[in-house]
Formats: C-alpha cells, sequence, structure tokens
C-alpha cells in the first residue's frame, strides 16, 4: 500500500483504462471505519463521492465531513433510520423493498426532499443478501418510480464473494445488460444513469463490463472489516 494520495492516483488510472469502452467509471470511497482525517484527505484528493454502510457511523461523522463530499448510504437501509438521512445523504444505493421505498417517499414529502435512489439487484440470488430478484427488477423499478419524493437514478448490485473475478464476470454482464434494457424502456421518472457495481477485488472485471461507479475501501484505505460487512471495499 502507498500512501492515500497514491492510492487513489492509482485506482483511478486502472479503473479509468478498464472502462474506457463505456466512457469511464466513477469511483465511490467506501468510508465505513475511516476516520474522518483521512476522508477528508481522500475528498481534498478528488474523491468526494463517499459510501457508507451504517446510518450511526455516518451520522456521527457527517457534519465534520469536507463540504464537497457526497455521500452515499450503500448499506442495507432499515425504514426506522430513513427519517435520518432524507436530506443529509446525495443518493441511497440500496432501495431494495417496497416498505423502504413507501417510507423514504413518505420522509421525503414531509421534508420538502426528493431522495435520488438505486435499485439494489441481488443478481447472484444469495438469499443471505438484500436486492431485488431479476424475476421483479422491472416492476420494482416502475413502482418506486411512482412514488413522490423519489428519483430512481439507477442500479446497485453487491456481487458472490468469489476467488477469482472471472467467475462472476457473467454477473457483471448481465448487470449492465439490465441497465441498458431498463434505459432504453424510457419508463416514468427513472433516469438510469448510475451503474454502482465492482468492490476492491472484482472491480477491473466490473469497469470492464461497464460499471459507472465502482465501490473501494480497501484498496484505497488498507485492510477493513470482513466482506460480508461492507456493500463496498
Amino acid at each position: 500500500m502507498g500512501t492515500l494520495e497514491e492510492n487513489i492516483a492509482l485506482w483511478r488510472e486502472r479503473i479509468g483504462n478498464a472502462s474506457a469502452r463505456w466512457g469511464g467509471a466513477e469511483i465511490c470511497a467506501v468510508t465505513k471505519t475511516v476516520d474522518v482525517e483521512q476522508i477528508n484527505r481522500a475528498v481534498a484528493a478528488g474523491l468526494c463521492t463517499l459510501g457508507e454502510n451504517r446510518v450511526q457511523e455516518l451520522m456521527g461523522k457527517i457534519d465534520r465531513l469536507d463540504p464537497r463530499a457526497q455521500v452515499h448510504l450503500i448499506g442495507r437501509l432499515q425504514t426506522n433510520k430513513v427519517r435520518q438521512i432524507v436530506g443529509r445523504v446525495a443518493m441511497v444505493q440500496s432501495l431494495d423493498r417496497d416498505e423502504l421505498a413507501a417510507e423514504l417517499s413518505r420522509r421525503a414529502q414531509a421534508a420538502g426532499a426528493v431522495v435520488p435512489a438505486l435499485v439494489e439487484v441481488n443478481i447472484g440470488r444469495e438469499p443471505q443478501k438484500g436486492g431485488v430478484d431479476e424475476d421483479d427488477l422491472e416492476a420494482f423499478v416502475r413502482r418506486a418510480a411512482q412514488l413522490p419524493g423519489i428519483a430512481v437514478e439507477g442500479l446497485m448490485a453487491v456481487m458472490p464473494d468469489v476467488d477469482d473475478p472471472e467467475q462472476i464476470r457473467p454477473l457483471f454482464r448481465r448487470m449492465r445488460q439490465w441497465f441498458e434494457r431498463l434505459r432504453d424502456a424510457d419508463l416514468p421518472n427513472v433516469s438510469m444513469r448510475v451503474l454502482s457495481m465492482g468492490m476492491s477485488h472484482d472491480c477491473i472485471v466490473a469497469a470492464e463490463e461497464g460499471a459507472t461507479m465502482v465501490r473501494l475501501g480497501r484498496a484505497l484505505f488498507g485492510e477493513r472489516p470482513s466482506k460480508t460487512e461492507i456493500q463496498g471495499g
């Protein structure tokens, strides 16, 4: 590992090269367990999109972050935590069920806000993970987009944890196909501008297969808690 700034420069180059055919991919810096000083160094180095997993940890940091930071909630969001994040985060990347969509809509309307959201897809059909099943994906996107206060802006996925990212290349490719299919369907109130997929161990494959955003934690900040706890890494 180099310095944080060196890591950022290295991974920007790698992701840029891997995603060049798609027009490039943005890095979302996953900042779970990272202290505010380190986070603000990353923002100063140009990584202004941050991903936090837990609402409680996020609320303890958010008022001390560089004002240029755009914080995304990337972890599974409980409905009883929604009121804390509406108006405080730039995006919710883990919209995955109707009750959450309804609560986001209700809280957003009460606050006079609109919550940009990505629909999380359980592309690997893993029972222990959140996310919408492919069989219900288009219908769920339509339902969520009809709710006032929610702007559906794309898709997110957390891939199965494998030793060789080539094993899951077909899943990344399928996510890109879904992204394009829903984008080209021109659904009402759906923009499909963000495809968030890929973490430190599989981000190159994700970028090659059309991610517009990759979520990097360990690659930038060093070793973290186990990957099962983080929706980026």
